[in-house]
């Protein structure tokens, strides 16, 4: 049976601060990294638990993503290396607002493990389950890893520690480490063994249908090749300089700024959110002339954006809705060269939230002519939804997504592997994480797109014009007191807000407006286009 005794006496060196109320939701846990020694002891315990009931290995990422450096955070990854099953996170919650560690013990035992769980699955983990953590580059990462080790060995599972890697990577790790479970565990070179190995051949394919004057066309335009990347003084930086020697032999190179060296903050003033939500160029970029080929990724390197400095000190830019895009113009064409009898019964979808610019999403229904679902906000929602189909596209407009490609799909493209548009679809199943979105092989899959298609910035800014759109963020004493329906699409209360808002948009062409409470604090987030 489990020694909860020694649970007990390792959770007193990690008491919970008081008045601290933390709540696991889409990101996860996040706070003032002072505050989460003993949520990430709790979490510890919590990633153990789930290796000991799935007898299989989990996974633990300590960031907060895009939040401020003096933020933390922590996100728990399942054995399929997607993220924990929404229905878990109350017992989460539950575990990490603990008063006392009798209740961590009470609620481990009780809520985690429950009463039908027995010695014999306790026995049957020892020595074969590990549970996978990572961390980004903040200062407080050290000892809150710290405590989730002691969690994790509360329980006496192994744990292995991949120190500073991207959220992608642990996701993708995770997922490796549960294929040959009894193997030894996976390298972080084997992420860029798939990811780079898929880009490489897609672009060997993509020279032998396109000729050899391919090269030289993807260079066209304003800078060539070159691509400026923001890598946000986060977790990526290190990573992304290992993808330099791969674009160089096709042409692109990379240079890295805001890579966490010379005094540069994590997330300040760069990184995909700045950039995507206050649309001004990163620091370390005045160097960059106007109309050059630049993108940011965010701390934990899982959300990525295009753009290009304007005249003026503006920019042009290409968000989620753009990638989303550019994925399903691709996808489209290259699925129309697949035999018909093939796509029988095969559906393709592209899931969007109320964030999404109306323009694009006209642009999916009436030019590209593709099905689209909208969900409330949050990439568990939208992955979900993606995973309904058996190929879903998603991303949301601040960057994060990806496309997955289910088994069924897989299957019968292995079936006809030889046809050239199936292998191709194949290499980009491998080349795109299928576990969760990933900025660096949406750069891959993005510059792999755009050198295919002989497309410059300029011509995939072009597919459609962005409505143009504003967000708020607006602080209320009590955020329930507005509740949503319809993909948080409507306002059911307060009354009389919802016709309000309808009363406004009716006056204007496109007009287009929501408002919704937010996850994570007291305050209200409105939008609006037109």
């Amino acid at each position: 049976m489990f020694d909860f005794h020694t649970v007990k006496k390792a959770s007193s060196e990690y008491a919970k601060p008081a008045d601290f109320h933390p709540s696991y939701g889409t990101a996860g846990f996040r706070a003032k990294a002072t505050l989460l020694s003993s949520t990430l002891f709790r979490c510890g315990l919590l990633a153990a638990a789930r290796s000991i009931l799935l007898n299989a290995h989990t996974g633990l990422m300590i960031t907060a993503s895009h939040n401020p450096v003096d933020d933390n955070g922590v996100k728990m990854v399942d054995p399929n290396g997607g993220m924990m099953p929404q229905s878990f996170e109350a017992v989460a919650t539950e575990l990490a607002n603990c008063e006392g560690d009798d209740a961590v013990v009470s609620v481990l035992r009780d809520r985690v493990f429950g009463p039908t769980t027995s010695g014999s699955a306790r026995s049957a983990a020892t020595g074969t389950l590990t549970v996978l953590i990572g961390h980004d580059t903040r200062p407080s990462a050290p000892s809150l890893l710290a405590a989730a080790l002691a969690g994790v060995r509360a329980l006496e599972v192994h744990v292995h520690s991949y120190g500073c890697v991207t959220t992608p990577q642990l996701h993708f790790l995770v997922y490796c480490a549960n294929q040959v479970p009894a193997a030894p565990l996976p390298q972080l070179q084997s992420y860029f063994d798939v990811i780079v190995g898929a880009f490489l051949n897609l672009t060997r394919v993509g020279e032998l249908e396109a000729g050899s004057d391919t090269l030289e066309a993807a260079g066209a335009g304003s800078n060539g090749g070159l691509l400026f990347v923001d890598c946000a003084n986060g977790a990526g930086a290190e990573q992304l300089e290992k993808l330099v020697p791969a674009l160089e032999s096709i042409g692109v190179e990379l240079r890295l700024r805001n890579i966490g060296r010379g005094g540069g903050q994590l997330n300040y003033r760069c990184g995909a959110d700045f950039v995507q939500k206050d649309r001004l160029p990163p620091t370390e970029m005045d160097d960059v002339s106007v109309g050059s080929r630049c993108c940011s990724v965010d701390g934990d390197a899982d959300r990525l954006v295009y753009f290009s400095p304007l005249d003026g000190g503006g920019i042009s830019l290409l968000d989620g809705d753009k990638v989303a895009m550019l994925a399903a113009v691709y996808i489209r064409d290259v699925m129309n060269l697949l035999p018909m009898e093939l796509l029988h019964d095969i559906q393709v979808c592209c899931v969007q939230t109320a964030y999404a610019n109306g323009a694009a999403t006209a642009y999916l229904q009436d030019v590209l002519q593709l099905p689209t679902v909208c969900t409330p906000t949050g990439v568990k929602y939208l992955h979900e939804a993606a995973h309904n189909a058996d190929l879903g596209i998603y991303f949301e407009s601040n960057g994060h997504g990806t496309v997955l490609f289910s088994k069924k799909f897989v299957e019968r493209l292995k079936a006809v592997e030889d046809h050239p548009a199936a292998k191709e679809l194949l290499l980009l199943s491998q080349l795109i994480n299928q576990t969760v979105g990933d900025a660096i092989s949406g750069i891959l899959l993005i510059e792999f797109i755009l050198r295919r298609k002989r497309w410059t910035l300029q011509n995939w800014q072009t597919l459609y014009t962005d409505l143009p759109s504003r967000q708020l963020k607006l602080q209320v004493a009590d955020r329930s007191s507005i509740t949503t329906a319809d993909a948080e699409r409507v306002c059911i209360t307060p009354p009389g807000l919802q016709d309000a808002i309808t009363r406004v948009v009716s006056m204007l062409k496109h007009g287009r407006a929501f408002a919704r409470p937010s996850g994570t604090e007291d305050a209200v987030r409105v939008y609006a286009e037109a």
